[in-house]
């Protein structure tokens, strides 16, 4: 599993995924991104990434810093965390075990910066499937928590725990 920064050239194929039945259920009432105006911007608290598995892309994930995010999505939540979102972009690519390696690589990729204690995730709290995923890669249930209009539920990785569990495999 190899992450890429996302590009302009991959905006159609980004709009096509976010129709996706799998992909506009977990996005909420505020869907997804405005991917013409996510892409091209540089950001120095977060990043788009592109998973792809032999060079073909899978499924895509943003890596944002909570504290410093412009929207303030996460409220106060203190310094030195990292929050993710992520997904598959087609179908045929569930339950193939592609979002484990992508999250293995995107939480390698957080906890490679010495400072960062932990990582957050928020599924609605109606998508059991992703809150059973998310459990069994280790984050641990923190809250139940309405983001805009969304019930959702937190969840936290600290990276004592993301050390044992990389150690184990």
């Amino acid at each position: 599993m190899r992450l890429r920064p996302a590009r302009v050239d991959d905006i159609a194929m980004l709009k096509r995924w976010d129709e996706k039945p799998h992909v506009a259920s977990a996005g909420g009432d505020g869907g997804w991104y405005d991917w013409d105006r996510e892409i091209p911007r540089e950001a120095d608290w977060g990043e788009l990434l592109i998973a792809e598995e032999d060079g073909r892309p899978v499924g895509v994930l943003e890596i944002i810093d909570p504290a410093r995010e412009p929207t303030r999505y996460w409220g106060d939540v203190g310094e030195s965390l990292r929050a993710i979102d992520i997904w598959i972009g087609e179908e045929a690519d569930l339950g193939r075990g592609l979002g484990t390696q992508m999250m293995r690589a995107a939480l390698a990729r957080c906890f490679a910066a010495p400072d960062v204690k932990a990582v957050l995730i928020d599924p609605l709290e109606s998508n059991a499937g992703a809150r059973r995923f998310y459990e069994r890669v280790g984050f641990h249930f923190v809250e139940a928590r309405v983001f805009g209009t969304d019930p959702c539920v937190v969840y936290r990785l600290d990276r004592a725990d993301f050390e044992a569990l990389a150690g184990r495999s």
